[in-house]
């Protein structure tokens, strides 16, 4: 039987929340703006059409993430399960929730041992930041990724999270220099991901001179966790904290251009409230390298493995929809095809 930790309990509590509570962002993703150019005479056939990609020496039949979302429960073990099965049979990435509960209690490691099962896809491992100003160090990065013989580090931010949370870990002074030293040292490629809020230019600038691999931009428009926040607080003064933050953030739209504009060449990871296939073919046209999500999955996920690889072949083939009707053979003659609302008046 699996030890039930304080941190464990909470990743069960946040995937109730998520499930059952409308946790949406009060903000928009901000890819309603954009529009692509419908080709009446596209000139391809859509067999022609390939939307896959190569990440990291692996083929990805289309570039799509299953955003990193939980582990550290039984609950969580099944979800992981599903997902991995369904990335691996659809050939995309996938990351893990955070592995400090496993760090520290190393029984609860099965919860994220999904290589087995999925040994063929791009697999991230994923590690709270902040916790590299409080004792974690290069050791724990590693054994985060020997866990489940991942590909590339996920280091997430999330400061406004932290700051809501009764006794959250809110010293983020350092932590700059903390990632570059990571970066410098780890095996494997380190992406800096938001849990939500987005990334702007000055903390793309940062991460850039930190030596991180990609950044995932996890812009706002979808879950929001200062909702999840208000949901699990243990009093009202804490419940009306949280509740102003509905609304926070940089859209994900936006935080794509941030990124984009200061470390062009940098591969970028786009999530925050994207519902479709579209919107993801919108995240490649503005410059990103994989589109994610974690909400398009997790009621999946908690249904079956099959309905996983249903919403996976779904989006795979609005995404090849919408190149053939734009006339783009490949991803990368998306971004020619995009144009903004005001554009079009």
């Amino acid at each position: 039987m699996k030890k039930v930790t304080p941190i464990s309990k909470r990743k069960a509590d946040q995937i109730r929340i998520n499930l059952e509570e409308d946790v949406r962002s009060g903000i928009d993703n901000g890819l309603g703006g954009f529009r692509f150019i419908h080709e009446a005479l596209p000139e391809i056939n859509l067999s022609e059409v390939n939307p896959s990609v190569q990440l990291y020496g692996k083929h990805l039949s289309a570039p799509i993430l299953i955003s990193s979302m939980t582990g550290g429960t039984p609950e969580a073990e099944t979800l992981n399960i599903n997902l991995a099965l369904g990335a691996q049979e659809c050939r995309i990435a996938m990351g893990v929730g955070s592995q400090r509960a496993a760090l520290e209690t190393p029984d609860l490691s099965g919860t994220f041992d999904i290589r087995k099962i999925a040994p063929d896809i791009i697999l991230f491992a994923n590690l709270g930041a902040i916790q590299l100003n409080n004792g974690m160090d290069y050791d724990a990065c590693q054994r985060a990724i020997d866990m489940i013989h991942a590909d590339g580090l996920l280091l997430h931010l999330n400061p406004l999270q932290e700051a809501l949370q009764t006794g959250g870990n809110t010293n983020f002074k350092g932590l700059a220099e903390k990632i570059e030293r990571i970066c410098q040292k780890i095996s494997v490629p380190v992406i800096v991901k938001e849990v939500g809020w987005g990334i702007s230019e000055n903390t793309t600038k940062m991460l850039y001179e930190c030596g991180v691999s990609a950044i995932d931009v996890a812009g706002a428009g979808g879950t929001s966790w200062s909702q999840v926040e208000m949901y699990s607080a243990p009093d009202e003064f804490s419940r009306q904290l949280a509740a102003v933050f509905k609304d926070w953030g940089i859209s994900t739209a936006k935080s794509i251009i941030n990124v984009k504009k200061i470390a062009p060449e940098m591969p970028i990871f786009a999530s925050g409230g994207i519902k479709n296939g579209v919107e993801m073919a919108k995240c490649f046209a503005l410059g990103a390298t994989l589109a994610g999500s974690a909400g398009i999955f997790l009621s999946e996920a908690a249904i079956s493995p099959e309905r996983v690889v249903n919403i996976i072949n779904l989006l795979r083939q609005q995404i090849k929809t919408t190149m053939f009707v734009t006339g783009s053979r490949d991803i990368s003659e998306l971004s020619k095809k995009l144009i903004s609302v005001e554009q079009r008046k």
